[in-house]
């Protein structure tokens, strides 16, 4: 169904219902989802967003994963490391995600979109699905992608040891410049060392 702008129901309850429908899918990509909510937000506010942007971010970061609810159960809950065709399947996330929230269509509908499609993009262009680079990224997108990495690491997963916290920043580190825009990682830095989202140290 589609949305109109004006419509009564708020944007905030559409997330709602669809995030309780992500969690039906898969229980373990909802949690993440909320984690890196909070994540980005605590990023966001530390440089310096005002409150209508972190809003948005945060409404992409609750969305980035949405997309696998159209990822066959085959792939999505595969306990092993994928095989080059699962993969591309897989991605196909980000582009199913950004028509879920296009169709929404609501005033904010289409940056959010945005910031779903090019969350796995790369600083230095080798990501997907459309190859930007740098500040051709959304910015909510980039920060989006250095919390969804260290989330993503930090998590024990069937085919994944959780690393510790100084393994994962050792690694965003290793990419800033390249995954990540160094910028965002050098401030996560300092974020993450005061958030209650911190991974422990073995």
């Amino acid at each position: 169904m589609i949305i109109p702008a004006d419509d009564a129901t708020p944007i905030d309850t559409i997330a709602h219902a669809l995030t309780v429908a992500l969690g039906a899918r898969d229980h373990y990509t909802r949690i993440h989802c909320d984690r890196v909510v909070n994540l980005s937000a605590e990023l966001g506010q530390h440089i310096g967003l005002n409150s209508e942007e972190l809003e948005r971010l945060s409404l992409g970061a609750r969305f980035h994963d949405l997309g696998k609810i159209g990822i066959p159960d085959i792939v999505l809950r595969k306990p092993e490391p994928f095989e080059a065709h699962e993969w591309e399947c897989m991605k196909q996330h980000v582009l199913i995600g950004e028509q879920i929230v296009l169709a929404i269509n609501g005033g904010r509908a289409s940056r959010i979109a945005r910031t779903v499609r090019h969350h796995h993009e790369h600083f230095d262009g080798s990501g997907y699905p459309d190859g930007l680079t740098g500040s051709q990224i959304p910015l909510d997108a980039r920060i989006i992608s250095v919390v969804d990495s260290y989330d993503a690491m930090i998590a024990r997963r069937p085919y994944q040891n959780a690393r510790d916290h100084q393994a994962v920043m050792d690694i965003l580190i290793s990419e800033s410049g390249t995954k990540h825009d160094p910028d965002l990682v050098h401030a996560f830095g300092a974020v993450i060392e005061k958030s209650a989202s911190r991974a422990s140290e073995d």
